[in-house]
């Protein structure tokens, strides 16, 4: 098999969601897997919604990702290749003129379904003579351009969803030229990917009817027709999809609120898969678990929960050297020593920051019985302290206070860290030290 070249295409009108990723991710893994190649594409014709901030915006996220493009380019760039694949489909026969307003198609649409008739359009504008086209455009009427379907059934085999068939027939000659001249995605598409040498195109199952349609294009052009993969989309645990408006599924927001890019990356594209959904540590890893066949047909749904759980199990793996800069960034100290001793009780490497307070910080007067947080300060061992000493110390308090189990350790730990619930206290006393600790347990008083 030649080496794969893949494609990403999307439009900078908004911000990436994680929707958009999985199959950004699809086609990176992919090439990457195979020695190929990926292109990330604008498809930036929308004049009046596409911006360059958004572009920026998409390559940033990508890049957190870990996303590294062999090749950008933008459609805005290549319109003179446009303008000569319409003049070939013209000269060819394929494409043709038409003068129907909207409301006339919607008119012309309701009267096919009153009779029973699928609702495609008739190729009435096949009929026109040149007079009758010349008399339309007088009249200030000016043509959309629509391709030329064959109305036969288009065959193709695509690597998720297996053969695949789409009926020409039952479809409207699609318009590709706009009123005003621009050109539809549908042509420019297809433009790019024979230009490019695209060998497969990774997409949403979304495109299934566009791909039959657009595989005539590629013929009509004499291009060669990709490998297809349609792969099933992620939607809301409502089944509704996610859209750019998901803001607090954007990857910026993501990014921002502390995950890690690397939990994001597993979830988006191990969803929906023969795959468990695992923290996967690094790109190269996720491409060897990546296989288009173990791809679900069934909707992907997802939960916004999941992308917390995931990073926390991520977050519970990684080394010191992997957080050691941004420890340092948070002003968490420590060392490693701290980081292993916390980083099972966090959900974002951020909250590290919180532990680090509660070890050193000013934390409030519990409420606890303070004859026992009294006895418990007496019997404090003097420092050094190391990991042995909050066993001593508790035997010491257990022996003297006739308390043990749940009634001895969790009034301790509530005492010393204002938590019920925290890392190991044996590794986390040291930290707090003999002069915190004897403050903290004198400051508990009785309950009132």
């Amino acid at each position: 098999m030649s080496i794969p070249t893949v494609r990403f295409a999307p439009s900078p009108t908004g911000y990436l969601h994680i929707g958009n990723l999985r199959p950004a991710l699809f086609n990176w893994l992919y090439a990457k897997a195979h020695g190929g190649r990926f292109i990330l594409r604008y498809d930036d014709t929308d004049r009046e919604r596409s911006t360059a901030e958004f572009a920026d915006a998409i390559a940033a996220d990508l890049a957190w990702i870990g996303i590294v493009p062999d090749l950008v380019i933008a459609q805005s760039d290549r319109l003179p290749s446009y303008d000569a694949a319409v003049e070939t489909l013209k000269a060819s026969g394929l494409l043709y003129p038409c003068y129907e307003t909207p409301d006339e198609l919607d008119r012309r649409r309701k009267r096919q379904q009153a009779r029973g008739l699928p609702p495609i359009y008739d190729r009435a504008a096949l009929n026109l003579s040149a007079e009758e086209r010349a008399s339309l455009e007088a009249a200030g009427r000016r043509a959309h351009w629509r391709f030329k379907l064959s109305g036969g059934d288009i065959a193709f085999n695509d690597l998720i969803r297996g053969e695949v068939h789409v009926r020409a027939d039952t479809l409207s000659d699609p318009v590709l030229v706009r009123e005003d001249g621009t050109y539809l995605y549908t042509l420019t598409s297809v433009v790019d990917d024979i230009a490019l040498d695209v060998t497969h195109v990774i997409r949403g199952e979304d495109h299934v009817t566009n791909t039959g349609v657009q595989i005539e294009i590629w013929r009509g052009l004499g291009g060669v027709v990709p490998v297809f993969a349609h792969h099933n989309l992620l939607t809301t645990s409502d089944g509704e999809g996610l859209s750019k408006r998901s803001g607090a599924l954007s990857l910026r927001s993501l990014r921002a609120d502390g995950f890690e890019p690397m939990a994001v990356a597993s979830l988006a594209t191990l969803l929906g898969t023969a795959n468990a959904v695992e923290p996967v540590a690094t790109l190269g890893a996720l491409a060897a678990k990546l296989d288009l066949s173990h791809i679900s047909r069934a909707p992907a749904k997802f939960d916004p929960g999941e992308v917390a759980a995931l990073n926390a199990k991520l977050v519970h793996g990684l080394p010191y050297a992997h957080v050691e800069e941004r420890l340092a960034k948070l002003a968490v100290g420590g060392g490693e020593d701290f980081w292993l001793t916390i980083r099972a009780n966090l959900v974002k490497v951020s909250d590290a920051a919180q532990w680090w307070q509660v070890a050193t910080g000013d934390l409030p007067a519990m409420t606890e019985d303070e004859t026992m947080m009294t006895l418990a300060a007496d019997l404090l061992p003097p420092e050094p302290w190391d990991v042995q000493v909050w066993g001593l110390w508790a035997n010491a308090v257990k022996a003297a206070s006739g308390r043990s189990g749940k009634d001895l350790f969790l009034p301790l730990r509530r005492a010393l860290t204002g938590r019920d619930h925290g890392p190991e206290m044996k590794s986390f006393l040291p930290f707090i030290g003999r002069e915190r600790a004897y403050a903290r347990l004198i400051g508990a008083r009785r309950p009132a």
